[in-house]
Order: structure tokens, then C-alpha cells, then sequence
């Protein structure tokens, strides 16, 4: 049986459609003990539902799914170096959010909720839009007035409706919570259990590596969804007894969005106060992460650090990963310069594993003007 725990007062909650965070403000975690039988999970067909009982979902009749999960993780050479990238734009709806949310709408079935609301610079609210879709739920997503056209025409295709908010993303998202009052807050940020739907990024990578983990992770970080999900995940085969650590957790930062890189220099425990620039990289332009604190504790634990890109290195891995035949959003190509950033300065050889997180065709307009402005340069 699951529980909510508050990490901030510690107090425990019973899992009930009214509670999305705890009564002292702080998000909430879940306490949830997942099992690994190893013979069933290998004879499952290839989705992430195959881990079945290390989801806290207590019943099949309620997964909300479109055989999602499991994909591919390929081998490439950057350099000198060779490093594996989970696939992770091959999802119904061209992101990795997809992990969370066919787990976290399953949950909001299993609990009879009938109506969510979700704020999103895009990718989660497509995600969540789409699975709502597909568990009859009634679906509201706010974004920020910026968010690509592609992004809104998504949403919009899966029956969502669509609020656009003036302002930044932060206002966004204070737009939602008051919604929230009225309509269950499927948050990809605050709700748990979109986190122990990420979390199958990491038991994907430990039976693709045959059950056996890398030594270091560089992934995205704007909330932290799947940087978390996948500290979860490791951290969960660690305590069932499946492997005997967690890889170190590299997250990648734009230098005109970076609170975690800014706190992580700093050696502070919350992430400061930022001025926002502008960055091609919406997906993890994020000024006020909500579980900023979790991200930088499990940096911390896992003995990692935080790098920061440039606009002008993430559009040169944009073009670059694109003529390797990757056509990827601005979002994954930031976590590729990071990706070549720490494999410069690392000065050992290790097993390293990144991501492709969301397909180019989520922002073709703003990729075609990169396009264009690179060959006008040329």
C-alpha cells in the first residue's frame, strides 16, 4: 500500500484525489515498495509496463496505455568516446513524458477522478492531453503564450483544453494551482506519481545494459522530471538488492535558464532567485524549480555536478545530431552539448548513458529559422 510522504515536515498522507502536496506547502513524495521478479518481467511484451509491480498501480484494469516504454538504447561515437543515447522522443507523443503520464492518469483513474488540470511549457501537457484522451477524462492545460504552435496544436488535437497565460512560465504555473482548488492537479512537477512513471527510464537502462547499471547519467534539467525519475528508479534496484549504487547524476543546464547550476556553484541547498533570459531550449527553461532541493540532494548523493550550455553550442549539436539523422527538438540537443561538454573533461573512461528526450517535430517552425540562419552565415 502506498503512502504520501512530506519530505520538508515528514508527515504521511493516505493516496486520496484531494492531495497533491502537503499541508506545510512542500510537494510530496511516495512511499511505495516496488518488487523486480526478473523471470516474469522477461517474458512481458517490450513497454514499460513490463515492470509491472514496481508501479504503484494495484490494478491492470486501470493502466491507461498505449504499449509505450522500452526504447531503443544505441551505441555512438562522440570523439573518441563511445556512449549509449536512450531513444527516448519514440513515445506516442514524441517525449519521454509519456513515462509519467500513462502511469500518473492510470493512478487518476484507479482513484475515480473524472476531471485534471496541468501546466506545461508543452511536452507534458501533450503528454498528459493524450492519455487523458485515452482514459475519457475531461483535461485542462495552461501554458505560457511562447509555447511553439506545434506544441498547441497537440494539445488541441487530443481534446485538451487550452489555456494560454500571458506571462512567464512561472506565472503559468501559479495560473494552474489556483485551478487546481477546483480540478485534481495531474502536475508533472508536484504529483508523485508522474515521477514513478520516469522512474522506468532507469529499469530500461539496467536490462538493456543486461542488468547491469553505467557509471554516469547526463540528462536534461529544467524540473527535473526525468533526472528524478531516474534517481528514483536506481535508488529503488539499490534497496531491492539489484544492484549495489546509483550512477552519477549529471543534469545539463542553458546558461540563460540555470537556478540548479547557479545553486550548485554556490553550494547552496534551494536554488536562488534567477533573472530568466531567453533560451531555444524551452523545455528546461525553468526559473523556479518546484523539487529544486530533491534535484540538488541527489546530485549531491550520487557524487554529480551540473553543467551549463550556451545557445550557440546547443544549436551547433541541433545541426549536428540532425545531419547524424537525429531530427530532435533544441531542448535534447542542450542535454547533447552537455553530453560533449562533460566527456571533455572527464579524465577517465567510463560508461556513460544520455537521451534524446523530444522529437524536432515539436518545434519544426524554430528549427527551420535555425536552419536558415545557420546556411545565411555560412
Amino acid at each position: 500500500m502506498e503512502r504520501f510522504f512530506c519530505p520538508n515536515c515528514h508527515q504521511r498522507f493516505p493516496v486520496e484525489p484531494t492531495r497533491w502536496r502537503c499541508e506545510c506547502g512542500s510537494y510530496l513524495d511516495l512511499e511505495f515498495k516496488p518488487r523486480f521478479p526478473l523471470r516474469r518481467i522477461t517474458r512481458r511484451e517490450p513497454t514499460l509496463w513490463r515492470y509491472l509491480e514496481a508501479i504503484p498501480i494495484r490494478k491492470g484494469d486501470f493502466i491507461v496505455s498505449m504499449k509505450e516504454g522500452f526504447t531503443p538504447l544505441v551505441e555512438m561515437e562522440f570523439g573518441d568516446q563511445r556512449i549509449f543515447l536512450k531513444i527516448d522522443f519514440l513515445f506516442p507523443t514524441g517525449s519521454y513524458k509519456d513515462r509519467g503520464a500513462t502511469v500518473l492518469l492510470s493512478k487518476v483513474k484507479e482513484l475515480g477522478i473524472r476531471r485534471v488540470v496541468e501546466d506545461s511549457s508543452g511536452n507534458a501537457g501533450s503528454a498528459i492531453s493524450a492519455y487523458s484522451a485515452q482514459a475519457g477524462i475531461q483535461c485542462e492545460i495552461y501554458v505560457p503564450h511562447n509555447t511553439s504552435s506545434e506544441k498547441l496544436a497537440q494539445i488541441e488535437a487530443y481534446g485538451a483544453v487550452l489555456k494560454r497565460i500571458e506571462g512567464s512560465r512561472e506565472e503559468t504555473a501559479r495560473k494552474a494551482i489556483e485551478a487546481a482548488d477546483q480540478i485534481y492537479y495531474a502536475s508533472h512537477c508536484w504529483n508523485p506519481f508522474f515521477l514513478h512513471g520516469t522512474k522506468t527510464f532507469a529499469f530500461e537502462v539496467w536490462e538493456q545494459l543486461g542488468w547491469k547499471i553505467p557509471d554516469t547519467l547526463v540528462l536534461p534539467v529544467g524540473h527535473g522530471t526525468l533526472f528524478l525519475g531516474a534517481f528514483i528508479g536506481f535508488k529503488e534496484l539499490r534497496e531491492a538488492g539489484m544492484i549495489k549504487r546509483i550512477p552519477r547524476l549529471v543534469g545539463i543546464q542553458s546558461m540563460a535558464c540555470a537556478p540548479l547550476y547557479q545553486a550548485w556553484e554556490k553550494g547552496l541547498e534551494e536554488p536562488p532567485l534567477i533573472q530568466k533570459k531567453e533560451t531555444i531550449a524551452e523545455g528546461i527553461a525553468i526559473a523556479e524549480p518546484v523539487r529544486g532541493r530533491q534535484i540538488l540532494k541527489a546530485i549531491r548523493e550520487t557524487g554529480g555536478e551540473i553543467l551549463t550550455v550556451s545557445e550557440e553550442e546547443i544549436r551547433r549539436s541541433l545541426m549536428e545530431m540532425g545531419k547524424r539523422g537525429y531530427f530532435i527538438e533544441p531542448t535534447s540537443a542542450a542535454t547533447i552539448a552537455g553530453l560533449r561538454k562533460y566527456l571533455r573533461k572527464k579524465g577517465k573512461k567510463e560508461k556513460v548513458v544520455s537521451t534524446l528526450t523530444g522529437m524536432g517535430l515539436k518545434a519544426s517552425e524554430k528549427i527551420l529559422h535555425l536552419i536558415h540562419q545557420t546556411k545565411s552565415h555560412e
